[in-house]
């Protein structure tokens, strides 16, 4: 993903000077970021052939999800408005938007919120330290954030997913999942990796980068 020369983002970076030493310890990610279509071009179309499960760690009940889908299903009223989840948005048509808020005294960010072109998901990562919810909380398509900084990197732990998809062609990613990002600025470029765990139908993490 490239982030474009706004002159508001040049304006954030400039501040970033001034504030002090803390915020200094960490990095700006704020900013329009757009897509590299290139990289994994057939999830920012129509998506990938049917049976197509090569580089998948998926175990055989998963196997079995997938060569039964049918694409009919987003044919149904129910579906139609349905976002993609945090795990697989960055593979669709994903130009991001990345925000901050801050407190007012201190200056540290209580939360990054990421917006999504397709459908407008919108998540907040809390960067405040609060308890993650029971295990028994509602799950939702974007799930519950919480981040913190390991060196220039932000990770982020992810929880409490609605069931979703690993590929949109059947392959399927559990409520059970969870998933680890880690958010890398270089410059202009910015590098999602994503990790997902699923103990019901993934063998392994599964690792993917944007």
């Amino acid at each position: 993903m490239r982030a474009p020369r706004l002159h508001t983002i040049g304006l954030a970076l400039a501040g970033v000077s001034v504030i002090g030493t803390t915020a200094l310890a960490h990095v700006d990610l704020s900013g329009a970021w757009g897509q590299r279509f290139h990289e994994d071009l057939p999830e920012r179309g129509a998506g990938p052939e049917i049976g197509d499960y090569l580089g998948l760690p998926i175990n055989a009940a998963a196997r079995l999800r997938a060569d039964s889908w049918d694409a009919g299903k987003w044919t149904m009223l129910e579906r139609q408005c349905e976002p993609h989840p945090a795990d697989y948005a960055p593979r669709g048509p994903a130009s991001l938007r990345i925000s901050s808020t801050v407190d007012p005294v201190s200056q540290d960010v209580i939360t990054w919120e990421t917006t999504m072109m397709w459908m407008l998901p919108h998540r907040a990562i809390y960067m405040d330290g609060r308890a993650r919810p029971s295990a028994y909380a509602q799950h939702s398509w974007q799930g519950f954030s919480t981040g913190e900084w390991d060196g220039d990197m932000l990770k982020v732990m992810t929880t409490h997913l609605k069931e979703g998809w690993l590929r949109r062609n059947g392959v399927p990613r559990s409520e059970k999942a969870t998933l680890v990002e880690y958010f890398i600025r270089h410059g202009e470029y910015l590098t999602l990796v994503t990790i997902v765990k699923d103990p019901v139908y993934l063998t392994e993490p599964f690792v993917r980068t944007s």
